[in-house]
C-alpha cells in the first residue's frame, strides 16, 4: 500500500474565545491538535481566557476519515495540566469544495464557494465559510468546546498539496476513497 500523504493541511490556531477558569482568576491555556500519531501544540499564553496564539500547525493527511481532534489545556506548573475542552475538526465539506469541479482561478478572491451551518454533527459555534482567497480554498471556523462549561477556538484551515503528495483533485487519479460514487443499477 502506497504510503504518501495525499496533501498538508494548515490549521491556523488563532485565538480562544471565553475560555473556561482552571486556575485562581483565570487559566494558562494551550491547544493541542491530534491527527493519528500526530500530536502538535501551541505555545503557552500566561494568564488569560481570551489568549491570541496566530500560530500555524501543519498535519500531513493520509485518510481524509481521520478525526482531527482539538483539546484546551491550561498549564499547570506542579501538577497535570487540567483539559479545558475539547472540538473535533470536521474536514469533509473542506474536502469537498477541493473536489468541486470550478475553474477557482475565476473567482473573485474572497469568494465563498460553501457554507457550513452549526449542528449536531460539527462542533462549529457559528456558520463557517469556505472561501477562494489569495489563490488558495480555506476555511474559517469558530469552535465550540465540548465537555466544559465554557469556551470557543477560532481557527483556519488551508490545504496544500506538497511535493510527493497524491492531491485532492477533481481528475479521476485524485478521487478520493470517501467521495461517493454513483451506483449503475
Amino acid at each position: 500500500m502506497e504510503d504518501k500523504p495525499l496533501g498538508i493541511l494548515r490549521v491556523h490556531v488563532k485565538r480562544g474565545i471565553n475560555l473556561a477558569i482552571r486556575d485562581s482568576s483565570s487559566s494558562d491555556p494551550y491547544v493541542v491538535v491530534t491527527l493519528g500519531n500526530q500530536k502538535l501544540k501551541t505555545r503557552v499564553i500566561s494568564s488569560n481566557c481570551n489568549p491570541v496564539w496566530n500560530e500555524q500547525l501543519t498535519l500531513s493527511i493520509k485518510d481524509v476519515n481521520d478525526p482531527i481532534r482539538l483539546t484546551v489545556y491550561d498549564k499547570d506548573r506542579f501538577s497535570g495540566d487540567d483539559k479545558m475542552g475539547d472540538a473535533e475538526i470536521d474536514m469533509k465539506p473542506f474536502l469537498e469544495a477541493h473536489q468541486m469541479e470550478l475553474d477557482f482561478q475565476k473567482l473573485p478572491n474572497g469568494c465563498a464557494i460553501k457554507r457550513i451551518r452549526p449542528g449536531r454533527t460539527n462542533c462549529l459555534a457559528e456558520e463557517s465559510s469556505i472561501t477562494w482567497s489569495d489563490g488558495k480554498i480555506k476555511q474559517d471556523m469558530i469552535l465550540r468546546l465540548r465537555n466544559v462549561e465554557c469556551g470557543e477556538v477560532e481557527l483556519m484551515l488551508e490545504w496544500t498539496d506538497g511535493p510527493g503528495c497524491k492531491g485532492l483533485g477533481p481528475e479521476g487519479s485524485k478521487k478520493t476513497p470517501w467521495m461517493p460514487t454513483k451506483r449503475l443499477d
